[in-house]
Order: structure tokens, then sequence, then C-alpha cells
């Protein structure tokens, strides 16, 4: 009988790839360095517009037209509209475990070793100077705010949750923005101006993070960015980024590096701002105690 697995990854078509590869030699060098870009930059070019693109490139927003026709697509939305197509199917947690699973080939230590491998190259990134001035830039924006707004959808939804958990009880107070499509409206009617923003987005400029942009922009709400990829339109929305990189696009992804980055600020708010911090924890004792009382 046949594996659904199998038949499903045959039936997957990456249709810009195809196109470009069975075109590359009939582009001019502009048009071919425009589709390359696009190519090279999947993610960030779902959230730009045709200058935008010109301008990376080094070209015209007709150069960027002629480019993604001479490519086979009506146009730029038709593009975006191919490329978040894939970008979805390629982004299945099922497909990333299935692939990630059959590289590791059932081998117990492959898989530690492909764990420990991704832990390890994402805790350099985020203690090079790159970052450690991202944390900074980061702690001074939060510093200074009522409240902390923490974004996360999916896997880091349930970070979101546990941050915000984490900075209350620390003494800043603190809710989570982590549901998906309308049920986030509601949830965004709790940000107000004067709070801060905590974005885990990873790069991809979906709907729910470009709404929750937007209403952060309308309400001059500064927006903290942990990304997995430099490389990504949201980044321009940040008043501070740290990058932490994660395993291929095609593995599984793992959250223990943001887990790392999101306990990293907590300590260096609690180091920053000690009194509040030990004010709030002497505060939850207290409470603690009312409920429990030590038995003597």
């Amino acid at each position: 009988m046949d594996n659904p697995r199998i038949q499903k990854k045959a039936r997957r078509i990456d249709r810009f790839g195809e196109r470009l590869k069975n075109r590359r030699t009939s582009l001019s060098p502009s048009l071919l360095s425009v589709a390359d870009y696009i190519d090279q930059h999947r993610h960030a070019i779902l959230g730009k517009s045709a200058l935008e693109i010109a301008n990376e490139t080094g070209t015209s927003d007709a150069t960027v037209i002629r480019a993604i026709q001479a490519l086979g697509f009506e146009g730029l939305i038709d593009l975006k509209d191919t490329l978040e197509a894939h970008i979805g199917e390629t982004d299945s947690p099922s497909e990333k475990m299935a692939t990630t699973a059959t590289e590791l080939n059932s081998d117990i230590d492959s898989a530690i070793d492909f764990v420990i491998n991704d832990h390890r190259n994402a805790m350099e990134a985020l203690s090079s100077p790159s970052n450690r001035q991202g944390m900074a830039d980061a702690i001074t924006a939060i510093l200074q705010a009522k409240r902390i707004g923490v974004f996360g959808i999916g896997a880091s939804g349930i970070l979101a949750t546990y941050a915000a958990r984490l900075f209350s009880r620390n003494g800043y107070p603190s809710y989570a923005l982590n549901a998906t499509g309308i049920a986030l409206a509601e949830l965004l009617l709790a940000m107000e101006e004067g709070d801060a923003l905590i974005m885990m987005a990873h790069g991809r400029a979906h709907r729910e993070a470009m709404t929750t942009i937007g209403e952060a922009q309308r309400l001059g709400i500064p927006i903290v960015m942990l990304l997995g990829q430099e490389d990504t339109v949201l980044r321009k929305h940040a008043c501070a980024s740290i990058i932490i990189p994660r395993a291929k696009a095609e593995h599984v992804a793992l959250h223990g590096p943001t887990l790392v980055c999101l306990e990293s600020l907590m300590l260096a708010l609690a180091t920053a701002a000690r009194e509040t911090t030990l004010q709030s924890l002497d505060r939850l004792l207290a409470l603690r105690s009312a409920i429990r009382p030590s038995k003597r």
C-alpha cells in the first residue's frame, strides 16, 4: 500500500522554483537579478512592495514587475499568493517532522546531536555583539513601559503565556497575545499607549503579525522582535531585534533557544530594576503565605 505522506510530497510543487529554473536562460541580467533575489528572500517578499524590491535589487519597480511577469505570473499579488501557498506547505509541522525523522534515520544519537547542535548554534548567535546590543535596546524600551505584551502563535503562543507570567511575577505587568484568526482581535484590545510589545514572529509576515504591528504602531508602542532570520520585512518595524537562528526551513523547529532569550530578557530586567523585582517577589511570597500558611 502506498504511503500517503510520500504521495503528498510528490504532489507538492514549487511553482516559482520550477518557472525560474525553466526560464532562467531567457531572462536578461536585470530580470534575473530580481528573480534570484525573490528566490533567496521568499518570506520577506510577502511583505514587500515592488518599489521596496527594486530598492533592494538596484533596479526599478517596472523592472520588478517585468521580471515577475517573465516568470509567468500576472503580477506581484499572484506571485505572493504562490509563494505563500508553497511556504504554507513547507511549513507544515508534519512535513518538517517527517523530513527531520527521515534524515535522522531512527538513530537516537543523531536525534540528540541534532538538538544539541541546533541549540549550540543558537546560543552562539545569542551571545554575538549584535544580539547583545539588541538585548540592551530591548531592555531600554521595556523599562519605560507600563506593561508588556508578548505576541506568539502556535507553539510560540505557549511561550508567550509563560513569558507574560514570568514578567508579571517579577514586577512587570504583562499579557499574552497568542490567539489566531479573529480571536486575536479581542486580545489586541488589551494593548494601550505606554505598553511595550515583544513579538516572536520568526520572520513570517502573516496577517496576525502584521495586524498586531499595525495596532502597536497606531498606539505608539515600541516593538521588540525575536526573529529567526535577519532578512525579514518585519525587522523594519522593530525598535530592537534579536536574531535567534532556527534549524533549516525543512526541519522541525526547536523552541528552547527562544525560551532562553525570553528568560535572558527577564533577568536583564530584574538586574536593571532590582527594587521593582524584589518588591514584587516579596509581595508574591506574602500572598502565598496568606493562601497556605506554613505549619509550625
